[in-house]
């Protein structure tokens, strides 16, 4: 009859909404909120060493017309961000001291992934790839982790001398950077027990105890004690320092040597008196196992130990001892000296 619908044509219509309402309530997810242009990545935390090539992955599911790629470097503790590298079209531009070390992998023609060498302690942290089309941009986000080890480290003064800029400054002098939270939380885990607080890269002051006790904090859980935000130019706390692999060696000179004598000692062998810093990578990453007390270069004397035993620091678990600061002119100990 005119101005009635056939079955067919009635069908036509309404099955596709019969089925988009079937859809919803089988609970089909919501179309997923994250990059249009730009897959996400597989992993998100990048894991490397100082000194290695590496690269960040940032890989383009479809290309827009035209489009720019910005990565940029999260500054840990600031609301900024960093610009490392900008492209456009075929062409780079680096900006900054890890721009001169960062390109393009551009392995095809949608991998927009970057590519950091001689990756340095500086060099951790999050990094931002935006993809940049005046129209949608968008961006993911990935961490770069060093392996590494981190180090409690205060003045031959005695604890709690530095402010923040004086830590940040301490562990630059001793082969290493302020370590952040996450590498304190992770060097908690593998066995640091510390009972004095100390700065962290994020300007908070913190202490690892794996066993509570009375002098160090109470008699309540293991954990990572916090002092929280303190004023960086005015409170005066210990650091933890952080470093990971070496591109050289340390090795070990006995005698008994005062502190010149150490140097001139390293010296001769076309080395240099080792930082606090190198020891610590040369027990972590090279299992360095030596049950003689040595010079440092900041006048400190220190032995690593990767296999504990009874006369060998009296302590049950691996590490590097400590015997202080004794006066430069003691002559009484070998050095550790380090060679590139």
């Amino acid at each position: 009859m005119p101005g009635w619908l056939t079955l067919p044509t009635l069908c036509h219509f309404l099955l596709p909404w019969a089925f988009t309402i079937f859809q919803g309530a089988l609970g089909d997810p919501a179309p997923h909120p994250g990059p249009h242009y730009l897959l996400p990545p597989i992993h998100e935390v990048i894991h490397s060493r100082r000194g290695a090539t590496t690269t960040l992955p940032c890989v383009l599911g479809t290309p827009p017309p035209s489009y720019k790629v910005r990565w940029s470097k999260v500054e840990p503790g600031e609301l900024q961000e960093t610009p490392i590298l900008i492209t456009n079209g075929p062409l780079a531009r680096g900006y900054g001291p890890l721009g001169g070390r960062a390109r393009m992998r551009r392995g095809h023609r949608l991998d927009a992934s970057l590519v950091i060498a001689g990756v340095r302690l500086e060099d951790e942290g999050r990094y931002r790839c935006e993809l940049i089309n005046g129209i949608e941009d968008e961006s993911v986000a990935l961490t770069l982790s060093l392996e590494g080890v981190v180090f409690p480290y205060q003045p031959s003064r005695g604890r709690y001398q530095f402010n923040y800029y004086e830590a940040k400054q301490a562990c630059e002098e001793q082969d290493g950077r302020l370590a952040t939270y996450a590498q304190l939380y992770q060097a908690w885990t593998e066995g640091l027990d510390w009972c004095n607080a100390g700065w962290l890269l994020e300007g908070s002051v913190r202490y690892p105890v794996l066993t509570a006790r009375a002098p160090c904090g109470g008699r309540g859980r293991p954990g990572i004690r916090s002092y929280g935000p303190r004023d960086r130019k005015r409170d005066r706390y210990d650091a933890f320092c952080f470093t990971s692999a070496l591109a050289g060696h340390v090795f070990f000179v006995p005698g008994r040597l005062t502190l010149s004598e150490a140097h001139a000692a390293c010296r001769r062998r076309g080395a240099v008196v080792a930082k606090v810093g190198h020891l610590y990578a040369a027990w972590k990453f090279s299992g360095l196992d030596q049950c003689d007390g040595g010079w440092l270069a900041d006048g400190s004397v220190r032995f690593p130990i990767t296999t504990p035993r009874p006369r060998c620091g009296g302590l049950p678990d691996p590490g590097v001892r400590s015997f202080g600061f004794p006066r430069p002119q003691q002559a009484a100990y070998g050095t550790y000296c380090y060679s590139e």
